[in-house]
């Protein structure tokens, strides 16, 4: 299994529209399509507005096949458009679980 570990910026002041928005129309069709949430926290204490959210796929491969179909999606291309305003940054990395470690997610079926 691989995470993509997203860590993104936001603008000061933002945080809490963002994450109001994000869960009106960017978390169901995201969870629809990426299937595997693994967590999705805020900053408090250390760098300030900030998200990070983990996804897990079993493959690179499975990572593009779900990214691609979610890109495609007119719900996806709407909340872009929304949430581009929010950020400042953006980063990713894509890490390896451990043999000892089983990642639990959230999913489309709860």
């Amino acid at each position: 299994m691989i995470v993509d570990h997203r860590t993104y910026t936001l603008k000061p002041g933002g945080l809490a529209e963002y994450l109001a928005k994000y869960e009106e129309m960017g978390l169901k069709v995201q969870i629809k399509h990426l299937g595997r949430l693994a967590g999705y926290w805020f900053t408090e204490i250390g760098p300030l507005n900030q998200i990070v959210h983990v996804w897990a796929y079993e493959n690179l491969a499975e990572r593009d096949e779900r990214r691609g179909k979610m890109q495609a999606d007119p719900a996806w291309q709407a909340w872009i458009k929304v949430s581009s305003q929010y950020f400042v940054s953006m980063e990713n990395k894509i890490l390896k679980e451990a043999p000892f470690f089983k990642t639990r997610f959230m999913t489309p079926d709860g």
